[in-house]
Parts: structure tokens; C-alpha cells; sequence
């Protein structure tokens, strides 16, 4: 029985294929402007006999075909406990939305926060600053790493971020230094929603953005507890859907 789990976000769109239990398969492609026709590509590339869609995007499979749809919550949740038995905590920043995810036994979702009204403090916002500091997405964190501590930027709108940005440019101040400052307010921002679900061991960081290694030591840093990183974090949630497919 081989089972495709395609989580569709905003960036990206992730496939991954488990077969026998393992992962057989795992293939990423820019999101564009026709995510269905990415998708139908996926589909025809690593057939299934089962098949669940997540993500961002995943009502477009839902309504142009006859796939079934579980939410990122549950995907994610169920993804991160397989590459973790332990995990507890989970958070992801996505592309256009913040999620921080308390489990409990043997793995069902207990309580989240989610931000999904405004891109603050998501993969987007990063992605801009980082372009607007000259750096590229992948560098950033570690560039950042680099800087000190004293500067804030104030504003998590990403509008007002950019310009404040801009400010602290024109004045001066070290990029590397900015980018210390930004990567502070996002993992803050984090920080307090997962305040409002309990934060328990085993946390684990989860989507593409936990390949940022700063965030990842900010996060240890602000719960005081050790942050689990996969080694492809960023199939989590198309890891849970495959999952989902074969159990189903």
C-alpha cells in the first residue's frame, strides 16, 4: 500500500510517499501562481493508492478532485510525533501563518495558537526582511547569529517592519545587528503564544523555517528546554497527511 501526503502552502508545496511504512518518496516544488496544476504534477509523478492534502491550499484538491483534506493541525501533529514518539510542543512557521501546537498522550491535539490574520512574525516576513537586508532566506539566520543584541525593531507588521528597517539603515546601525534585532521580535512574538498553550518537553520546530539555526537557539533560550530539529523539518505536515492516507 503506498500512501501521498501533499501539504500545500503558501511558498511551497511538499509530497511526501510512504510505502511499507517509510517514507519511499519526498519531492518539493514552488507553490506558483497554479498550485492545482503543481499538484497534479506531484500526483502523476508519485502515484498512490491513498491520498491527503494539507496545507494552506488544500480546499483546491478538495474541490477539483476527489481527494480528502485534514487541517495542518492535525497533520503536523500527527508528522512530528511520528519523526519524534516524545514531542509535546510543536511550533511551525509557515509561509503565511504561526503555529504553536500542545499535544497530549498518545499524540492528539490538546489546545493551539495559530496566527493567520496578517503575515507578522511568519516565513513571508522573514523572507521580505531578509531580502530587504540583502541577505538571502537560507543565510539569514546564521548571518543574523553574527550580531548583537541592543537594537529592537518595534513593529511586527511587515509594512512598518520594512520601513523601520530602512530607518535603522539610513542611520547606520549593522545589518547583522538588524537582523538580530528582527529574528528577536519574531521568536518573542512565538514565545507568547506558546505561553497560552503550556510549552511541555519534547518541543520540536517544525517546517522549513527550523532550518533557521537562530530561531531554533532563541526558542531554547526563551523556554529554557532543549528544541528538536528533524533533518527535513519541512515535510512534517505532508509526513502526517501520508500517515493519515494509510491509516485511513
Amino acid at each position: 500500500m503506498k500512501a501521498l501526503g501533499i501539504d500545500i502552502g503558501s511558498r511551497f508545496i511538499k509530497a511526501v510517499l510512504v510505502e511499507g511504512g517509510e517514507v519511499s518518496g519526498f519531492r518539493k516544488l514552488d507553490t506558483s501562481f497554479d498550485p492545482l496544476e503543481r499538484c497534479k504534477k506531484l500526483l502523476d509523478e508519485m502515484p498512490a493508492e491513498r491520498v491527503i492534502a494539507t496545507g494552506y491550499g488544500r480546499h483546491l484538491l478538495e474541490v477539483h478532485t476527489d481527494i480528502k483534506t485534514i487541517t495542518e493541525i492535525k497533520a503536523f501533529a500527527r508528522g512530528a510525533r511520528e519523526m519524534f514518539p516524545a514531542c509535546r510542543t510543536i511550533i511551525d512557521i509557515g509561509g503565511q501563518d504561526t503555529k504553536v501546537i500542545s499535544l497530549g498522550e498518545p499524540g492528539a491535539v490538546r489546545k493551539f495558537e495559530m496566527n493567520d490574520r496578517c503575515a507578522a512574525g511568519t516565513g513571508k516576513f522573514l523572507e521580505i526582511m531578509a531580502r530587504a537586508l540583502g541577505y538571502s532566506i537560507e543565510d539569514f539566520g546564521s548571518e543574523a547569529s553574527k550580531g548583537n543584541e541592543g537594537l529592537q525593531v518595534n513593529s511586527m507588521c511587515t509594512v512598518f517592519a520594512e520601513s523601520e528597517v530602512i530607518s535603522l539603515i539610513t542611520k547606520g546601525a549593522k545589518r547583522e545587528d538588524i537582523a538580530m534585532a528582527l529574528h528577536r521580535s519574531v521568536s518573542g512574538r512565538v514565545l507568547s503564544m506558546a505561553q497560552r498553550v503550556d510549552v511541555e518537553d519534547e518541543i520540536v520546530f517544525a517546517g522549513g523555517c527550523a532550518r533557521n539555526v537562530l530561531l531554533k537557539e532563541l526558542f531554547e533560550a526563551g523556554t529554557g528546554k532543549k528544541v528538536r530539529v528533524a533533518q527535513n523539518p519541512e515535510i512534517t505536515g505532508a509526513l502526517g497527511a501520508a500517515l493519515f492516507a494509510l491509516e485511513r
